[in-house]
């Protein structure tokens, strides 16, 4: 990780049509940056090299195309992730991520971690007040994929229920965050640093345990009086983070997988006893980021970053590799 990037000078892109060119003015370093640069991404999208990271991309409007008519320049906006076509029928359905024609910076495009990103209109929302750009743009990605999570949660939750939160890092900051918003149930945050675990109270969970040093499982049965947690969002998922789920679900649980780079390995049967279910989440809808910039606008949600140069890429990613990162590290060109 430490000499995986390489800084070079490129072309400034223009705008054409429905595109956006955005000064960047924060980029949130995601694991999944670190992903990339291992190679993970290659069998799922097309990745031309070079190619320029950052896909959690925030800053000021400075040149439109000619078919714009959502945000004008000098306007401050965060970018959806992705920019979408709007006419296929995942479209039609408000799925950004399904869109049969998507186009994802940072990914299969040139990203943020740059002086100028190229988008288009249907992925910029402008942001209200004075938010700053270089401290929600972490949100684009982190954020919304958090909230995604958190609000397909809600739906099954009830006041009192328990809702587990595994891995308080760079997202299960923001998922405890939002869960604790949508929500009136007890939140049960597990991460083995000290620090992320007394982030997490301050943020809205009523315990938090250390899984190297306490039994997870007795304790979660103590909280919940028997019944277990009814909902479980997994932002670290690993092998043996996604097995504690069918241990601590209950009947009718689901654990959400955020974080990947694991496996599952349960036998058919863990699905059926209980009716237990692991549901992928991938990103989230341009709506739900209008929602999670409202939440933010109002106090709801904040973000803990910490901020580097562009030199600072491939530092970035090593301290990443190592849990050296509370919170979320910002790029910022």
């Amino acid at each position: 990780m430490s000499e995986a990037l390489s800084i070079e000078e490129i072309d400034r892109p223009t705008a054409t049509g429905n595109e956006v060119v955005v000064e960047v003015e924060g980029a949130g370093w995601c694991q999944t940056d670190n992903h990339v640069i291992e190679g993970m991404w290659e069998q799922y999208v097309p990745q031309e090299l070079p190619l320029t990271l950052g896909h959690e991309n925030a800053g000021t409007v400075v040149e439109t195309g000619d078919a714009v008519s959502v945000v004008e320049e000098g306007q401050r906006v965060i970018c959806h992730p992705v920019m979408t076509c709007g006419t296929c029928r995942p479209c039609r359905l408000g799925e950004d991520m399904y869109c049969e024609n998507v186009a994802f910076p940072g990914l299969t495009h040139d990203g943020g971690f740059a002086e100028y990103l190229l988008t288009n209109e249907r992925a910029v929302i402008p942001l209200p007040g004075e938010v700053d750009p270089a401290t929600i743009a972490p949100h684009a990605d982190a954020g919304i994929t958090a909230y995604h999570a958190a609000k397909k949660a809600a739906k099954e939750l009830n006041p009192g229920d328990v809702a587990v939160v595994i891995g308080v890092g760079g997202l299960g900051h923001i998922g405890v965050q939002c869960l604790d918003a949508l929500t009136a149930a007890d939140i049960v945050a597990l991460d083995l640093k000290e620090s992320a675990r007394e982030l997490a109270s301050d943020l809205g969970a009523r315990y938090a345990l250390d899984p190297a040093e306490e039994d997870v499982e007795a304790e979660i049965e103590a909280i919940s009086n028997g019944a277990g947690a009814q909902q479980i969002i997994d932002f670290v998922g690993r092998d043996e983070t996604t097995a504690l789920g069918p241990k601590i679900a209950s009947p009718g649980g689901d654990h959400h997988v955020v974080g990947y780079g694991g496996h599952v390995h349960e036998p058919a049967q863990a699905f059926v006893d209980g009716e237990f279910a692991y549901r992928g989440t991938l990103v989230g809808k341009y709506t739900e980021l209008q929602e999670l910039v409202a939440l933010v606008d109002r106090g709801d949600v904040a973000l803990h970053t910490s901020q580097y140069g562009l030199d600072d890429v491939n530092a970035v990613a090593e301290k990443l590799e190592h849990g050296e990162i509370d919170g979320r590290a910002v790029i910022v060109p």
